[in-house]
């Protein structure tokens, strides 16, 4: 496995790296935030995305994408979290697309994956229904009925689900909650009766939706691969979505550190540079060995989603566990070595630690997919 990127995904990297930095970071967080956005998202930023070509990255050329790699969406990714940028492309150019190429139809692949790759199309998928991630937790049923379906349940925590035109939700159609058969997926129009949402403004500025379905018409034809058998390609998103939350978590770890060390050599203490202190050289020498050793996860764990690799459950778990635990330190050394003044509004390093820990527990964090690791690893 090449644990270098190769000149196109390099130059996709260098590209975000420049457009990000210019357009997005913490101070266009603190407009979003301030201006009470009522998307959580700047539409301008999300829109010069659109023409950058980014949501079509991953969708194949015969849908009129890119036809790139994971890897390549990865470099975009990690660059999100270096520069705070919010937008609806993780989950509609990575989650939502990832579930319509693994089991979307033909006819829906030729009908969705060009209006994403265009940008007149997004996605959130329904699928926690507590506070603890579970796949397999689900309540929200489907009943069979002339002509289609009879949907009702509530989802929570539905990342862009109060900006989706699309939702795609898990459903039960036959079983228990905690049964691995019997889950089935749907997509779903946003605005079709009998669907009521409410966003929550959550710690990093970001939005997320809470959804009720209370009797909601489904068509056969929006049933996304087989009914009974939506584990599978569920889990398969999942294990993509989860690695590249991981090289977004790396985005935010690395730039944690590149602005602790230039606090270190700004800040005076004592008549010297605190960057001066052995102790803290320490520390930061100890964040950087932590952070070269998850560069290397992570690239590793985007590598195999375009190798096909056969243990992508096992890969995408420690990615994330590692991820986890490197931005978790990275988060917190950088408010302890910027003091006190750290924790204030005046510094931009808080917001890094504020969407690090949604970005954590989103599909699981370190703890859950340490145990699944566990599991999957016959423990």
């Amino acid at each position: 496995m090449q644990l270098i990127l190769n000149e196109e995904e390099q130059m996709v990297r260098e590209s975000a790296q420049s457009f990000l930095t210019d357009n997005a970071g913490p101070s266009l967080l603190r407009e979003i935030r301030d201006t009470n956005n009522p998307v959580g998202y700047s539409q301008n930023l999300w829109q010069q995305m659109i023409e950058l070509g980014w949501p079509s990255l991953l969708i194949p050329e015969q849908y009129g994408g890119l036809g790139s790699s994971h890897v390549a969406m990865g470099q975009l990714m990690e660059q999100t979290g270096n520069n705070l940028a919010n937008s609806p492309m993780f989950a509609t150019a990575v989650l939502g697309v990832s579930i319509l190429l693994e089991a979307g139809s033909e006819q829906q692949r030729a009908q969705w994956l060009p209006e994403i790759a265009m940008g007149n199309l997004t996605l959130a998928l329904a699928l926690d229904e507590t506070p603890r991630p579970d796949p397999l937790n689900i309540a929200a049923s489907v009943t069979k009925s002339t002509g289609g379906f009879i949907l009702n349940g509530g989802k929570s925590m539905v990342v862009d689900g109060q900006i989706a035109d699309q939702l795609i939700v898990s459903a039960r159609s036959a079983g228990r909650p905690g049964d691995s058969g019997g889950i089935s997926l749907f997509l779903i129009p946003r605005d079709t009766p009998g669907i009521e949402v409410s966003g929550t403004l959550m710690m990093d500025s970001r939005i997320t939706a809470n959804i009720q379905f209370s009797d909601v018409t489904v068509g056969k034809d929006q049933l996304i691969g087989t009914l009974d058998q939506g584990l599978v390609p569920l889990t398969a998103a999942l294990n993509i979505a989860n690695i590249h939350l991981s090289a977004e978590l790396l985005g935010v770890a690395s730039e944690c550190l590149q602005r602790t060390v230039r606090y270190l050599k700004e800040r005076k203490q004592f008549g010297v540079n605190i960057g001066s202190f052995q102790a803290l050289q320490h520390r930061a020498a100890t964040l950087w060995s932590d952070i070269e050793l998850c560069k290397s996860t992570v690239l590793a764990a985007l590598r195999s989603l375009d190798d096909s690799a056969g243990n992508a459950s096992v890969i995408a778990s420690a990615s994330k566990v590692k991820a986890c635990k490197v931005a978790q330190l990275a988060t917190n050394e950088s408010i302890q070595m910027h003091g006190g003044i750290g924790m204030t509004d005046e510094f931009d390093i808080g917001f890094f630690i504020k969407r690090a820990r949604i970005a954590q527990m989103l599909f699981g964090d370190h703890r859950y997919h340490l145990n699944r690791y566990a599991e999957l690893s016959g423990y």
